[in-house]
């Protein structure tokens, strides 16, 4: 697939998304977000991809959004596309839909472990498309700009979801009320970020990461696994959580990957899981049903 805005490499049973506009400093486009959705479903109908890496080319991650021509252009007509012929806003199309919030959502249903190798400032989507990311290794130049309130605007890519899940609502309120750029040492202080690194041993350390989740375990697992846990969030009883995981227990000690364990425990060596994402999902595989937008 030929991609115009990102780069789509895979290695080592790891797909990395490279963010790949550097002159511009990677800007959100309708380019970028048409690009990034693709490579999503690209890489979960992949399966000898296991783990997804996502990180920027040059000194940025991502700057946000396209505020060149281009850019105006772009939600010049968006809006022109939501507005009636009486001058009113038309909510429900979907037309109006934000192109972070596709991408977050897109990264939320991902079915692989998602790492995000931020390797320089990420401002406005660029920093809210990470935050349904799984991990987040930063350069130690990095830094997130949630800046949303200093440019006469709000929130982007379903962040007011994501942002207060991973530092708790005063931090993400004092964030999002100061629009100030926020280091890489106050990311992982919060909660956001796990590891700082010097730029030159980010993308070792990210694929180090995706390896010590792909080494030894189920892909299937994962896949079910990470759904449990984004979906788990908004659970608002514990038997919500306690029902999903007793069906995924029953379907999965009938799977071939734990007979796979029982055989190769029984013959003193380790388990070659073979269970594939693309066929191997439990019957009961979605077990939500996705809000509708409009």
């Amino acid at each position: 697939m030929a991609f115009k805005a990102i780069r789509y490499e895979t290695e080592g049973r790891v797909a990395t998304i490279t963010l790949n506009c550097p002159e511009k400093r990677n800007p959100f486009n309708v380019q970028m977000r048409q690009d990034m959705v693709a490579a999503f479903d690209l890489a979960d109908a992949d399966d000898e991809v296991r783990a997804i890496i996502v990180t920027g080319e040059g000194p940025a991650f991502c700057a946000g959004a396209d505020l060149g021509p281009g850019g105006r252009e772009q939600m010049e007509q968006r809006y022109s596309a939501v507005t009636r012929p009486d001058g009113t806003i038309d909510y429900a199309a979907e037309a109006g839909r934000d192109g972070a919030g596709l991408v977050a959502l897109r990264i939320y249903r991902c079915l692989k472990p998602v790492i995000g190798a931020i390797n320089g400032p990420a401002v406005g989507a660029g920093a809210t498309i990470t935050l349904p990311m799984d991990v987040r290794v930063a350069a130690d130049t990095a830094r997130f700009g949630f800046i949303f309130s200093r440019i006469g605007l709000v929130p982007e890519g379903a962040s007011t979801y994501f942002l207060p899940r991973l530092i708790g609502v005063p931090k993400a309120l004092d964030w999002l009320f100061s629009g100030r750029f926020v280091s890489a040492d106050d990311a992982r202080e919060a909660g956001m970020v796990q590891r700082i690194v010097p730029p030159g041993e980010l993308l070792a350390t990210a694929r180090a990461i995706a390896q010590g989740y792909i080494e030894g375990t189920s892909a299937v697992s994962m896949a079910l696994i990470r759904q449990m846990i984004w979906r788990g969030i908004a659970m608002t009883d514990p038997m919500e959580a306690h029902k999903v995981e007793a069906w995924a227990l029953l379907a999965r000690g009938r799977g071939g990957d734990f007979e796979e364990l029982r055989s190769a425990r029984g013959e003193g060596r380790g388990p070659r899981f073979t269970d594939r994402v693309s066929n191997g999902m439990p019957d009961f595989f979605p077990w939500w049903v996705d809000p509708d937008y409009a």
